[in-house]
This record gives C-alpha cells, structure tokens and sequence, in this order.
C-alpha cells in the first residue's frame, strides 16, 4: 500500500509523459503501453509486475490473426522493454519473463488455426542476471513432442523465487496450519545460474 500511495508509482502510470520517440518504440497499443508502464513502474520501485496480453487462443484464422496481429505487436513491445531496461543498466536487476499455459498444435486444423497442446510449450527468460541468449530443451522437428531437457513450470517458478531472493524451498503454513510448500519438489534452473 505504501509503494501505491507514493508520487513515483502514481506518477509511473502515466506513459503520456514519455517522449513520443520512447512511445513510438514500444508501439501505441495495448501491450505497447503496458510494456512502457511496466518500465516506469519498475523504475519508480515496483519489485514485480505482471502484465496480461491476451486472445492468443486461435483455433481458427491462426495466419489473419496471429502472424498478421498479435506476434509482431507483441515482438515489437517485448524486445522494446528488454533493450530498455538494458540501455537503462536494469538488465541484470530485472528479469522479463513471457510465458503461456500451454503450447499450440504443430498441425494447422480445418479451420486454418491450432488448438491446445500441453505437450509442449514455450516461454523467454531475459536479463535478471541469468545466463541468458540460450534455449534449454528441445522439440522434435514438428514441435509436437519433448526431444530433450524437458522443463517444468516448477523449475521456472523456482528460478524466479530464487531470483527475487526467496529461497525455493521456503515452507509457509495455511490458516489450517498445514505446510505449504512455494515450490514443491522443483530445483531452479542450472542453466541459468
């Protein structure tokens, strides 16, 4: 409540007060806007931030949509956030996470789209001081099926946790004063650190 109530924060939410040059490089959409903010809300002392850009669900006019819309609206944002925080010496204090629930069908269906795939999926890990400009696990050339070095969700909630200076392992109890566990069973990511 605190962080909310300072001028700083308040002040971060207002993207208007960026040159044109900056909101032109995020792109003036949504997700453009929010990337921005994120940036400005970091800065003013936000430790985490989540956005939600969302309807990536196409099961039907998968290219009209997401090749044509989504993806590059998405890319220009997303890269703009990273080169920004790194260009404002942020890179290793920050750690920018883009990650769905699921994958997509590596087959276009019927109705020009892809439907859910928990098989596999795919998420970017940047700055955060973690070893980054790799790609960890692999698929088969379809992207349908695990080839190598599968990673769960675990594994990444762990990394984060450890990353925000929670040790993974930490054991809270619920008003029924059973343990819970942040991250049970799951080690961070070795090849981030």
């Amino acid at each position: 409540l605190r962080l909310l109530a300072t001028p700083a924060v308040r002040s971060a939410f207002d993207v208007t007060a960026e040159t044109d040059a900056t909101r032109e490089r995020y792109g003036r959409t949504k997700i453009g806007g929010r990337c921005l903010m994120a940036r400005r809300l970091v800065e003013a002392g936000a430790r985490v931030v989540t956005l939600n850009f969302g309807r990536w669900d196409f099961h039907s006019s998968n290219f009209s949509e997401a090749r044509d819309t989504h993806l590059p609206i998405f890319d220009r944002a997303l890269s703009a956030l990273i080169e920004d925080l790194h260009e404002r010496g942020l890179g290793n204090d920050v750690a920018v996470v883009a990650w769905g629930e699921f994958g997509r069908t590596p087959q276009i269906n019927k109705d020009a789209g892809r439907d859910h795939w928990p098989q596999v999926g795919g998420g970017l890990i940047a700055g955060g001081g973690f070893r980054t400009g790799q790609v960890i696990g692999s698929t088969d050339r379809l992207g349908a099926e695990i080839a190598s070095r599968p990673v769960h969700f675990g594994e990444v909630h762990a990394s984060l946790h450890r990353f925000l200076g929670i040790d993974p392992e930490t054991k809270l109890h619920d008003l029924a004063g059973r343990p819970q566990y942040i991250v049970e069973g799951h080690k961070p990511l070795p090849e981030l650190f």
